[in-house]
Order: C-alpha cells, then sequence, then structure tokens
C-alpha cells in the first residue's frame, strides 16, 4: 500500500481569505505541459466562473510544472477542491486533445501561503523568472 505524505498545515483552514502559492506538477514530471498550455489556461479562466470567491492572480506554465497564485474571497470552496476540479478537468480536456497517458498530473501539489505584500512581489517575481532559470537549468544538461 503507498502512503502519501500529509503537505499542507494541520489546522489552516484553505478557505480563508488570501493569496495562495501553488505548484502543480506533471505525471513523474515529464516535460509535455506546454503542448497543453491553451488548456490549461482556459480551464484556470474558468475557475472564476465556477467557485465563487476564487480568482487567479498569476500563473505560469512551465514544460513539467505549473505555478499558480489563486485568491480566495469569501470562498464558497477550499483550496484543494479548487485544484481537484482544475486537475481533473484539465486531464479530461487533454485526453481528449491526444494525451495518450494514464495520468496528466502527480496526485499531489505544493501550496504556499502568502502572508504578506511583500512575499508576494518576491513570489510573482519567481514565477515570472522561473522560465529563464529553467532553461539555464537544462542547458547545462545538454552540452
Amino acid at each position: 500500500m503507498r502512503y502519501r505524505k500529509h503537505i499542507r498545515l494541520k489546522y489552516y483552514d484553505y478557505k480563508s481569505d488570501g493569496f495562495y502559492f501553488v505548484t502543480i506538477c506533471s505525471w513523474n514530471r515529464l516535460r509535455y505541459l506546454c503542448r497543453y498550455e491553451k488548456i490549461i489556461g482556459s480551464q484556470l479562466g474558468k475557475i472564476s466562473m465556477k467557485f465563487t470567491g476564487m480568482h487567479i492572480d498569476y500563473h505560469k506554465v512551465m514544460p513539467d510544472h505549473a505555478h499558480i497564485i489563486f485568491i480566495l474571497q469569501n470562498s464558497t470552496r477550499s483550496l484543494s477542491r479548487i485544484i481537484q476540479w482544475f486537475k481533473s478537468s484539465t486531464t479530461l480536456i487533454a485526453k481528449r486533445n491526444g494525451f495518450s497517458g494514464k495520468y496528466f498530473w502527480q496526485p499531489n501539489y505544493f501550496e504556499h501561503v502568502i502572508r504578506n505584500d511583500k512575499s508576494l512581489r518576491r513570489i510573482r517575481e519567481y514565477i515570472e523568472n522561473n522560465p529563464s532559470v529553467e532553461r539555464l537549468n537544462w542547458s547545462k544538461l545538454d552540452p
């Protein structure tokens, strides 16, 4: 039996108003997400219509992961429920559009509660610069 590590804050209410930085990785960190970037962006765009009190502040799709800053304001659903819908809907649409793997996303995701404006600015900058850093890291592997 596989054991899944609990990585959420134990007593934190993930319906609380605020900003949340989330990273969702592709299955086995395979580098195919850019092929499905329009699907991912489209589903992110539908979140505020589907879930009351939920908005996307910023996002960037990388080849093997996606960074998203979610904003919850009087949300009727928890962050985990919203991410569950997002992962499920993108997987179904990607499969209709040629994705043939068994899984599209990793079963879990990484999340960070953004506690102040300084942290929000740093995270936005990190997300913006991530593609350049990623290209540099991959170019070191390809001589």
